[in-house]
């Protein structure tokens, strides 16, 4: 792909999505106009609204732990949290892409091998609260990363933690509705999540977000935890040609209570070994797109999408109380879950 042919296809997808958020959105009337455009550093909060991540395994361990880090009071717009499913709009991209460049009230827990894992405690729920995780990734372009992050079937090829992973419909040319069900450290109970994805190319960076939500076709598995994304997601920002940096933002409700093994492990093994595996993943993903399917990319080319479409009043939001919560707080970590942080996978 040119990069001429690569701009062209973001722009058509930019003006699509702002014409189909209208139909979904009526009552929403920002045009697209300020999509990439700076934003003050707040955090939209409510009814699970915000989200986006494709390996929530990376957050699930991270999110109970009553240690004592900086506490940042959580900020609603207009004082009012909306409650509603909704596709994402101009607003909530750059309000997403303000959450991950703020480094106020972020406490770093883990600084090596060109990785760096931080939290943030909300100040209304102690019990639970956000990660940030960012690497910096040479010889890796944003355009490759985004396809990546995207390709499910070539997640098969390198995301371990993996159990299942299928789409359940179409909202947008950017908007969709997924499942995605991961391995937690043994003997934690698996879990999965519904969710509401979106993506957007915002000049010459990407996000990739979404949130949970809840499909009557899709209940909760008795062999599974359903979690609930409350926010998550990706933003890659270009450095250069051939480099660029990649922020995994998430808030994840894993619904019980985690052993503090499990959350010291999640800083710093479980999100460390995630990134170094993403990165390398991306170097090998050109050769092997080149053998499966190399044209076929319908998150850049919509028209290339078999996936049925779904309406909004289909869904949702997920609440978190809507759920059991399970308490595994007092689980022993079994002996070949043991690992070390070693920076022999260094990604620079």
């Amino acid at each position: 792909e040119t990069h001429t042919h690569r701009d062209t296809e973001r722009a058509k997808l930019h003006s699509k999505a702002a014409q189909e958020l209208h139909l979904h959105n009526p009552s929403e009337s920002k045009a697209s106009a300020s999509f990439g455009q700076p934003a003050v550093c707040i955090y939209r909060a409510g009814g699970g609204r915000k989200g986006g991540s494709l390996i929530p395994d990376i957050a699930a361990g991270a999110l109970t732990s009553q240690q004592e880090l900086p506490q940042v009071q959580q900020q609603t717009e207009g004082g009012m949290a909306k409650d509603s499913v909704q596709v994402p709009d101009d607003l909530d991209f750059t309000s997403f892409r303000a959450e991950c460049s703020c480094e106020s009230g972020w406490f770093v827990k883990y600084n090596k091998s060109g990785i760096t894992v931080s939290i943030q405690m909300m100040e209304e729920d102690k019990e639970r609260h956000k990660i940030k995780c960012r690497m910096v990734c040479k010889d890796v372009s944003s355009d490759i990363l985004y396809d990546v992050l995207h390709d499910a079937e070539y997640r098969k090829k390198w995301d371990e933690n993996m159990i299942e992973t299928f789409d359940i419909g179409k909202l947008t040319v950017n908007a969709d509705v997924g499942y995605y069900a991961w391995r937690c450290p043994n003997p934690l109970k698996n879990r999965d999540v519904i969710t509401l994805r979106s993506w957007l190319p915002m000049g010459k960076d990407y996000i990739i977000m979404n949130y949970s939500v809840k499909h009557s076709k899709y209940p909760p598995k008795k062999e599974r935890v359903r979690a609930v994304s409350i926010q998550t997601g990706y933003l890659i920002e270009t450095n250069s040609a051939n480099s660029c940096t990649l922020t995994y933002l998430a808030q994840v409700d894993p619904k019980g209570s985690l052993p503090k093994w499990v959350v010291n492990q999640s800083w710093h093994i479980l999100a460390p070994k995630a990134m170094k595996k993403m990165y390398k993943a991306c170097l090998k993903y050109p050769e092997w797109k080149q053998q499966h399917n190399p044209c076929f990319k319908p998150w850049l080319h919509p028209e290339q999408s078999l996936l049925g479409s779904i309406q909004l009043s289909e869904l949702s939001i997920q609440h978190a109380d809507s759920l059991e919560n399970i308490d595994e707080s007092g689980i022993l970590e079994a002996k070949d879950e043991k690992a070390d942080a070693s920076d022999e996978d260094s990604v620079n």
